[in-house]
């Protein structure tokens, strides 16, 4: 029997090493580390054995086991209500509460996130092949397709291209990141349909505004997710209720109490509403999404993120 190779004293409990003829060889288990972290890890294991007698160089490999992250589906069953906009402030208000929450932004329609954000013309890095997501300026890390393309470009994919585009989004350098906000692109199509069963969501928040017409497409888009087996978090009505900002009444353009009286109907719960404000629109095309701040606007994003919340914790933490 051939002798043991000898062990390397002070590694960390991550690395495992062999050492043969001056050369240590380290296997780094970075599993769940963010890039800080696993950079810190590294250093400390290439430390600990330079540090042995007999080492004159260090070669380390590192290794990740995949992490099962949940995706947590953002859907409408048509465009125009605002679903992006809500996604986005959502993720943030998530992030506030201490939840280490990513976006993937899977728009191909209209991938906005990157202006939501403040990172409009930035492109992630990529590192073994994976792209790295963005840091934003609101704490959240972002992909999006519309990364991908030139900006202005429309994005003519048929399916295939597009599951794979998706999958390289989903398959980035997340690190930490869970649960992962999926902005997914309005209708119940194929393409909604093939994204929703390869990648399948542990939930899914519907977004409506209050009027009829935008709630039959809503039922579209529950029917879906229940047909594929993902659990409906609940609905959320955007856009209700509009305050004059020079005489303070308010008025509903599109209705008032449209999706909560949907959501009774349907046994689903409702999530909350948020406002039709100038304030969430311009400070959304400006990049710095109001869930941020601490105003009325934060205050009903953050009244739906509890309830997101709570629905996580109730669900496995």
């Amino acid at each position: 029997m051939s002798p043991s190779p000898p062990a390397l004293p002070g590694l960390p409990p991550r690395a495992t090493a062999r050492l043969k003829d001056g050369v240590a060889s380290i296997v780094l288990d970075v599993t769940g580390l963010d890039d800080p972290a696993a950079d810190a890890l590294e250093a400390e294991a290439q430390a600990a054995a330079q540090r042995a007698p007999g080492v004159r160089e260090v070669r380390v490999v590192r290794t990740s086991e995949r992490t099962q992250r949940r995706l947590i589906a953002v859907a409408s069953g048509k465009g125009g209500v605002g679903k992006s906009t809500l996604s986005a402030n959502l993720a943030v208000a998530l992030h506030r509460t201490g939840r280490p929450v990513g976006l993937v932004d899977a728009d191909i329609q209209g991938p906005s996130q990157p202006r939501l954000f403040g990172v409009e013309g930035i492109k992630p890095e990529a590192r073994d092949n994976r792209m790295i997501p963005l840091d934003t300026p609101a704490g959240v890390p972002l992909l999006s397709m519309g990364m991908l393309v030139p900006a202005g470009q429309a994005i003519a994919w048929r399916g295939p291209m597009l599951g794979s585009a998706l999958s390289q989004l989903l398959d980035g350098h997340w690190g930490a990141a869970d649960p992962i906000l999926l902005d997914l692109p309005p209708g119940t199509g194929d393409v909604q349909l093939t994204m929703v069963q390869k990648h399948r969501p542990v939930g899914a928040v519907i977004v409506s505004t209050p009027q009829d017409l935008a709630l039959i497409d809503a039922r579209r888009a529950i029917d879906l997710f229940e047909k594929a087996g993902v659990p409906i978090i609940g609905l959320v009505e955007n856009m209700a209720g509009y305050t004059c900002p020079n005489c303070g009444s308010v008025s509903d353009p599109f209705g008032n109490g449209g999706a909560e009286d949907e959501a009774a109907r349907l046994g689903i719960p409702f999530l909350g509403r948020i406002p039709l404000a100038i304030g969430i629109r311009t400070a959304s095309d400006a990049g710095a999404p109001p869930a941020a701040g601490n105003g009325a606007e934060g205050a009903a994003f953050g009244a739906v993120a509890e309830r997101i919340d709570a629905w996580l914790r109730a669900h496995g933490g």
